[in-house]
């Protein structure tokens, strides 16, 4: 089978596009047939070395989003067929024709999405889902959204809304995005240069880091709560948080997907609901071929993205 993967650490122009072994599934694993694959931060930061990808086993084919049909069910793997529409997280192997999986991270998709939906809404909506949860969203709150046009942000202001925000702010790196945004449902849009973010908001959700997250704590509003669930590391003064009643939270969706999973099956209800609906409108920046994964790479490094860019085997 045709995949891309990576021997060395670098830029984009290390991942190579080569022949490999068709894998097995093992004990709780499902083989899926890859229709799309969605290109995540994270994993383009895996290919410099960055603390996500420390410790990888080189030759490493990056992991990601995937939506495909299930090809073959390992031992332990029960209630999935053949031929089943599926979606979900594969941590490696992911870019790649076929991909061996957790069957725990998959989950099938309804006939009436179709696969580049299915691919966003699965993973990058129950992120900014599971983010909102985090924070203690409750209906009336007021939210700012970070990187608020890339794969997660720009379903997670669409969810504020649907989901009964009181105001919801949209903060992008670049005021050409400032249209999208607004398209979705922002109420007010600011770029990270600006000094003044407007009135302070009860939830900022934050998929940037470093010197923006810096900008977020000041947009907090007395007892607000700040959900990092991307981005780098940046620094925190917790006499500050004190003083003012505001709190940081860290959110990774492994661990509600593992720990908490009635919630996290509630929320892909409501997800698939919100989308059929008409009410979550994924949207794809790009869709290009498997082979051309380095490209895919540089739009993420660039953020220049507006919504999600996905990859598509055949």
């Amino acid at each position: 089978m045709r995949t891309v993967r990576f021997h060395q650490y670098g830029g984009p122009e290390v991942l190579r596009a080569e022949q490999v072994p068709t894998p097995e599934p093992g004990e709780g694993e499902l083989l899926v047939e890859v229709d799309a694959i969605g290109v995540t931060l994270p994993v383009v930061r895996l290919t410099h070395g960055s603390p996500e990808g420390a410790g990888v086993p080189l030759p490493h084919t990056p992991g990601g989003e995937i939506v495909g049909r299930v090809a073959a069910i390992g031992p332990g793997a029960s209630g999935w067929r053949i031929g089943q529409r599926v979606t979900g997280l594969a941590f490696s192997g992911a870019y790649a024709e076929y991909a061996a999986v957790s069957a725990t991270f998959m989950t099938p998709v309804p006939d009436a999405v179709d696969d580049h939906a299915a691919l966003l809404v699965s993973r990058s909506g129950q992120v900014a889902w599971g983010a909102l949860h985090a924070g203690g969203f409750a209906k009336g709150d007021s939210v700012l959204v970070t990187a608020a046009a890339g794969g997660v942000g720009h379903l997670a202001v669409q969810l504020a809304v649907a989901l009964g925000a009181s105001r919801v702010v949209a903060a992008v790196g670049d005021v050409a995005k400032a249209g999208f945004v607004r398209e979705l449902g922002a109420d007010h849009v600011v770029t990270y240069d600006q000094d003044d973010w407007g009135d302070p908001v009860d939830i900022v959700l934050d998929g940037v880091g470093g010197e923006v997250q810096t900008s977020c704590l000041r947009a907090l509003a007395p007892l607000g709560r700040l959900v990092s669930f991307n981005g780098v590391g940046g620094q925190v003064d917790v006499n500050e948080l004190r003083m003012r009643g505001t709190a940081v939270i860290g959110f990774a969706m492994a661990h509600l997907a593992g720990l908490r999973r009635d919630v996290y099956e509630r929320h892909q209800r409501e997800l698939w609901r919100l989308h059929i609906d008409g009410r979550l409108r994924p949207a794809v920046h790009a869709s290009l071929p498997l082979e051309d994964a380095a490209e895919a790479h540089r739009v993420i490094e660039a953020r220049a993205n507006r919504g999600k860019v996905v990859l598509v085997p055949r």
